[in-house]
């Protein structure tokens, strides 16, 4: 059986990856030709203002092995004071909170929600989290070796993709490699592709309908599921 130091980051892959934000096109050096150094230095630029966001939000998760793809949709809520709410609609609805160190799982349909304390997983968890905005790319340097392997389209839209490799083993051991697909009018990313230790599954996320730095309510991150919940800490 796996340790919760093990399923504690691959849970919080799942559900606290990178949120792209919602900001006004960057024009300068439009037209300068592609480098990884001028793709960063970029989003370091676009993520200067973030505050909040709200997000629709699509999960897809492939095993290889039984050749199967299931699919999750719905609404995100993130603030930079590591405050971050997934409520998924479909096909069946769960809720995933943080505050702080700790995170809530709940689903309605059986009444429980499980709890994690990050603890010492937290450096690890902002690392994917933080993916891509919020932070400085100098940071993201430190972690990944970043390579720029081309360009081309999502929604509608020009972006640039850039491939992450891990520069850590204990990483490597659960994401071996990351793409990103960087819109180039705003430079932050549009969907992100996590490739898994085990050869063929992966994670992605794809983010659409985006709104940056809405006055979001402080109950949205409050725990408001049924005083008679059943508490569960794996």
């Amino acid at each position: 059986m796996k340790s919760n130091r093990c399923r504690l980051p691959l849970l919080l892959i799942y559900t606290l990856l990178c949120t792209p934000l919602a900001l006004p096109p960057l024009r300068a050096a439009q037209n300068a030709p592609r480098t990884v150094d001028s793709v960063l230095l970029l989003m370091d630029r676009s993520a200067q203002d973030f505050h909040s966001l709200t997000a629709n939000l699509e999960h897809i998760k492939y095993t290889a092995v039984v050749n199967d793809t299931s699919t999750e949709t719905g609404l995100l809520y993130f603030h930079k004071d590591d405050k971050m709410r997934i409520d998924i609609l479909t096909p069946d609805k769960r809720t995933i909170l943080r505050n702080g160190d700790s995170l809530f799982v709940y689903t309605p349909k059986v009444n429980r929600v499980e709890e994690f304390n990050l603890g010492k997983n937290r450096s690890l968890i902002d690392q994917y989290v933080r993916l891509g905005f919020g932070s400085r790319s100098a940071e993201m340097l430190k972690s990944y070796d970043i390579t720029l392997t081309g360009e081309g389209e999502l929604d509608g839209k020009k972006v640039a993709i850039l491939q992450l490799i891990p520069k850590s083993e204990e990483v490597r051991k659960q994401v071996t490699k990351i793409q990103m697909w960087i819109d180039e009018a705003s430079w932050l990313p549009l969907q992100q592709k996590f490739f898994e230790a085990t050869e063929g599954d992966y994670i992605q996320f794809h983010y659409q309908d985006l709104k940056k730095n809405l006055k979001l309510n402080d109950n949205k991150f409050k725990q408001d599921w049924p005083k008679n919940v059943t508490r569960v800490k794996p």
